[in-house]
């Protein structure tokens, strides 16, 4: 057990904002498509509807496509440069994305735009895992995590003033220009590895690399990714991501289309409206993390939580907009319970899984569940357009976000269970 008192607690305040950031950006320069969707991308460019899906499923394929690459890159050599030059690089993509004149180039940019930012979960997930302990992970990993919900949040707000008070050319631009400059201080900021810190002292430095030795001490090394990929454990993170996916772009999709039920609600509280759930969320999503650290029980605050959501997403559903206010509530419900378990679920993977394959299995990981996201949305449009009504795909997002508790279950709370349910990752060698 490790000892209370905690080894050079500067690490947070000279850390976490930087990571925070840094994926704050990322994700702004992936989403704000959106806007610039609703303000007449498609009719500027004379994009077609079938065009325009192509497009935006363009950038997960670079996304899912460079997730383990990059991920065995930044293990193997450096996050720092890793990351810095993807900040250059989606910088541009972003920036070049308002001076695009036809298709063919806003399709290159979207595509190359999902392949730098492959990169930037997995190696962030795995530089906390490089200088955090297993008591303070769950918390660091939030504090990334929380990146999305908090960038939804504020990017609904400066992405609708540019576009309204300039265009969707200069909203571009400008949340562009940001991961440019950021880049900056990433460089002269971020060392990648505790030894390399100014900022510690010697003793500091000497006893979290001690701590961190002995947590990984009893999980033996495998041969190559290869093994490591084949294994139940991985397997199952895989699938369990990408089935919780599905059912996140499940709460992802409901919320818009509960919130047009409210008809005699102005826009301006309905904009509000939209925020609730993601202030639940990030509510939600510390204290989960501040207690899967405080117990070290990952699992007690994954797969109930999910649960809890998918009750939650299908009683939503099913009460509709005949109940505004009560679908409303459970949906709040929903959206914090899905997103609450990232922290503790992403701080599993290192204690399960060893750190010489942690950067590839991570980008495995992460690449899944942007593929269930991707798949899901597929399949979504698929049976609406088959059935006629969404009934068929709400089931189907309901039962693959079942599914995700239903493996996590069955997923080892600790490395020393894990041999009680399958064999440890290092007898899986070819």
């Amino acid at each position: 057990m490790e000892s209370v008192k905690p080894v050079a607690p500067q690490r947070w305040w000279y850390l976490m904002p930087i990571i925070f950031i840094t994926y704050s950006l990322a994700y702004l320069d992936r989403a704000n498509y959106g806007f610039a969707a609703a303000a007449g991308i498609d009719r500027d460019l004379g994009i077609t509807h079938g065009t325009s899906s192509l497009i935006g499923s363009l950038f997960f394929l670079g996304y899912c496509l460079f997730q383990v690459p990059g991920a065995i890159y930044a293990q193997r050599n450096s996050v720092k440069k890793l990351i810095f030059f993807s900040l250059i690089l989606w910088g541009v993509c972003a920036a070049a994305t308002g001076m695009v004149s036809n298709t063919p180039v806003l399709m290159a940019l979207r595509f190359i735009l999902g392949v730098v930012e492959a990169a930037v979960m997995p190696s962030m997930l795995m530089y906390i895992s490089r200088w955090f302990t297993r008591s303070e992970r769950s918390r660091a990993n939030t504090f990334l995590i929380l990146g999305n919900p908090v960038t939804v949040l504020w990017m609904s707000v400066v992405s609708g003033y540019l576009v309204r008070s300039f265009g969707w050319r200069e909203m571009f631009v400008f949340e562009g220009a940001p991961a440019l400059l950021w880049a900056v201080v990433w460089w002269f900021t971020v060392k990648d590895r505790p030894a390399d810190a100014s900022w510690m002292s010697d003793a500091e430095k000497i006893e979290l690399d001690a701590r961190l030795n002995a947590e990984q001490a009893h999980i033996a090394p495998v041969r190559d990714y290869k093994s490591a990929f084949r294994s139940s454990i991985v397997m199952k993170f895989c699938a369990i991501h990408a089935l919780w996916s599905i059912g996140v772009y499940g709460f992802i999709m409901w919320l818009p289309s509960i919130l047009k039920a409210a008809s005699t609600i102005d826009i301006v509280s309905v904009g509000w409206l939209a925020a609730v759930p993601y202030l639940a969320a990030i509510i939600l999503m510390l204290l989960a993390s501040w207690l899967s650290d405080k117990t070290r029980n990952r699992k007690l605050f994954v797969w109930p939580l999910l649960l809890v959501g998918t009750i939650a997403f299908v009683a939503s559903y099913l009460i509709g907009g005949s109940h505004f206010w009560i679908s409303f509530a459970l949906l709040v419900v929903a959206g914090a319970t899905m997103y609450a378990p990232y922290g503790p679920f992403f701080a599993l993977v290192p204690e399960l899984i060893p750190s010489n394959v942690l950067g590839g299995a991570i980008g495995l990981i992460n690449a899944c569940g942007a593929l269930g996201a991707f798949a899901g949305s597929w399949v979504v449009g698929y049976l609406n357009g088959v059935t006629g009504s969404p009934a068929a795909s709400y089931i189907f997002m309901a039962a693959g976000l079942l599914l995700s508790v239903i493996l996590m279950i069955t997923v080892p709370a600790r490395s020393d269970q894990r041999a009680k349910h399958e064999a440890p990752l290092s007898l899986h060698r070819t």
